[in-house]
């Protein structure tokens, strides 16, 4: 293993990019979002705010992140010539170990489940009330503890083989199969009797169900979805080599983001048209409404496991950089003692992620301004934290950046006059148009 960490291949820092972006709202929320807001009306203004405002803000983490080579928390202040910038990577910091500290506890969920289900496939366990075994499950002290524990073990050990033997090699293994276990699961649930008028209710516009509050979270996702202003994709850009297309690689990211939503849809919304069940998002659909969906199919126990696994990737693929993020900030991206820091920081983020994990259990009746502890946590990483990681990069990229060391990661032409136009343009969005964006998304979140 190198010193220093970097990237074997293009394709590997593309996959592993993706792989941070595609998460659990990507699969369970974003879809359910789109079908109960004008479906294609929906996602055609998604696609619209993501391309103006998700990938101009993910470009400018790619740059700041290659062009200075650091570690997060040491990133602005380098570009930007005063170590009070640094503060900005501080936030990154903080955010992704407050988000791995509870969404630790839903990858925990998911191999409980997985365990669950292999056993039922094997005839070893069976329930009928899927909704009593979910809320079992997560009340149970030790369960949702160990399975947490489990969870950031892995985590723990994919980070700890480095970037090349550990982050790349997984994405390269994961994401790939997370497509096919997709389309696998796309081809079967397009089978089923009455499966069209399911896609139709996905993806037919209906403008007329486009409501303000549907806007807004477009707003929100086109750059929350991205895992934009928390310094995860500047990480994973300062690994970087020089020759690699910073433009190209950021829309590769987006497209597999968009892909990946709509996949989800794909899946899930012709199975319960079939089988005539109401839809939904978050947990409840993955521990309690798919269970009870793919029972009624054949071979229904192995589709679910499949699905599983394909949470389980997405989930992993996403919470590798949240633990990375910080281990490149303490080692300063070199694999000395990263094995020692990655486990200590795993260890310090399953202490802080135990209230969490008994927020529906013996912690349940503790709230804290209404919110129990898990709904605070998340509360304050994506209402506050986020938001603000966001509009201080869009401000530092386009008012502190050195225009110069910009063009140049972006490898712009001073003489090819389309490049410049939408060199221009990219810094207007990110001076003038994005911050407005950014604040309308956070004060609208608190009305």
């Amino acid at each position: 293993m190198s010193d220093n960490s970097k990237w074997s291949s293009k394709i590997g820092f593309i996959l592993a990019s993706a792989g941070s972006a595609i998460g659990l709202g990507a699969v369970w929320k974003f879809p359910y979002m789109t079908a109960a807001n004008g479906g294609g009306g929906f996602l055609l203004v998604f696609l619209i705010f993501t391309l103006l405002i998700g990938l101009p803000l993910l470009l400018a983490e790619f740059v700041l992140g290659r062009g200075a080579g650091v570690s997060a928390i040491r990133t602005f202040g380098k570009l930007g010539k005063n170590k009070k910038y640094n503060v900005i990577g501080y936030i990154g910091g903080f955010a992704l170990f407050i988000l791995l500290s509870f969404y630790s506890v839903i990858g925990g969920w998911i191999l409980v489940y997985l365990g669950i289900s292999i056993a039922d496939a094997l005839g070893a366990h069976s329930t009928s009330d899927h909704a009593a075994l979910f809320v079992s499950i997560i009340s149970n002290t030790w369960i949702a503890l160990g399975a947490q524990a489990l969870f950031i073990l892995l985590n723990i050990y994919i980070v700890s083989r480095g970037v090349q033997k550990g982050i790349e090699k997984a994405s390269k293994i994961m994401m790939p199969l997370l497509f096919i276990i997709f389309l696998v699961i796309i081809a079967r649930s397009l089978t089923l009797p009455n499966a069209m008028s399911g896609v139709t209710y996905f993806l037919k516009p209906d403008f007329s169900k486009i409501t303000s509050s549907g806007i807004l979270f477009a707003l929100g996702q086109s750059f929350f979805a991205l895992s934009i202003g928390v310094t995860a994709m500047l990480t994973y850009a300062s690994y970087l080599d020089r020759r690699t297309n910073l433009v190209q690689s950021g829309i590769s990211v987006v497209l597999m983001n968009i892909a990946v939503s709509v996949m989800a849809g794909l899946a899930i919304f012709p199975a319960m048209s079939s089988f005539d069940m109401e839809s939904e998002g978050g947990p409840s659909l993955l521990f309690i409404v798919l269970p009870q969906l793919f029972n009624n199919m054949a071979f229904g126990k192995i589709f679910y496991i499949l699905f599983l696994i394909l949470f389980l990737f997405a989930t992993i693929t996403s919470s590798v950089v949240m633990l990375e993020i910080n281990v490149g900030n303490i080692t300063n991206q070199r694999n000395t003692n990263r094995t020692k820091f990655s486990v200590i920081i795993g260890i310090l983020t399953f202490i802080v992620g135990i209230p969490s994990a008994l927020s529906y259990g013996s912690l349940s009746d503790t709230l804290i301004f209404g919110k129990t502890v898990f709904d605070l946590m998340d509360f304050l990483v994506s209402n506050i934290l986020m938001p603000l990681g966001c509009l201080a990069l869009s401000i530092f990229t386009g008012y502190v950046l050195d225009k110069k060391v910009a063009q140049e990661q972006l490898h712009i032409n001073e003489n090819n006059k389309s490049s410049l136009v939408l060199f221009k343009t990219w810094l207007f969005l990110l001076r003038y148009i994005l911050p407005i964006i950014i604040l309308i998304v956070c004060l609208a979140q608190f009305l």
